[in-house]
């Protein structure tokens, strides 16, 4: 019996953890919203090795070292029909911030990170050495494509301050562009 106590217990213990580290914000349609943030209430996470599960595919592992500082996470609803384009701005244009936002039916402490086994769909954005076509890669980071059709969805974004940054503050740009 104690077993049994001490485990339901802890399974809900595990799930608010995550859960209160997890801040709602309130998206406006065919509008862009700005919240800000500060990396300082966010916490590193030790296992990333769900960012490259299969089933998830959120970005490879070979670019681990630029999620490994402290993340902080946001859940907004995506309503039918609607498509975010979600922009990281750091105060410090120095600082190298990483960015990536997944989707999921209904956000739950099973489904959000690092307990995440599959999504609908996650992007990322982070520095890299590479160049690309038609884009100069600055501080900001944007993430696009989160979006629903037929079915509403909820997202969680994650900002990832650089590793070993304890301080530092950002903003969120989000726009939300609905029938």
């Amino acid at each position: 019996m104690r077993f049994l106590l001490f485990s339901i217990l802890s399974f809900l213990i595990s799930g608010t953890v995550y859960t209160q580290d997890l801040t709602y914000l309130e998206l406006v349609p065919n509008e862009t919203v700005e919240y800000e943030g500060v990396i300082d209430s966010g916490s590193v996470m030790t296992d990333l090795s769900w960012a490259w599960n299969s089933s998830v595919a959120c970005f490879p592992e070979t670019v681990s070292k630029q999620f490994r500082g402290k993340h902080v996470l946001y859940m907004v609803d995506v309503p039918r029909y609607s498509e975010l384009e979600i922009k990281l701005i750091p105060d410090d244009e120095s600082a190298d911030y990483s960015l990536y936002a997944y989707q999921a039916s209904k956000i739950t402490a099973r489904n959000l990170v690092p307990n995440l086994q599959r999504c609908i769909r996650c992007e990322a954005d982070y520095s890299t050495e590479y160049r690309y076509v038609n884009r100069v890669q600055d501080h900001t980071r944007t993430v696009r494509d989160i979006l629903a059709i037929n079915n509403p969805y909820q997202a969680v974004i994650a900002v990832v301050g650089p590793p070993g940054v304890e301080v530092g503050s950002f903003k969120l740009q989000i726009n939300m562009r609905s029938r």
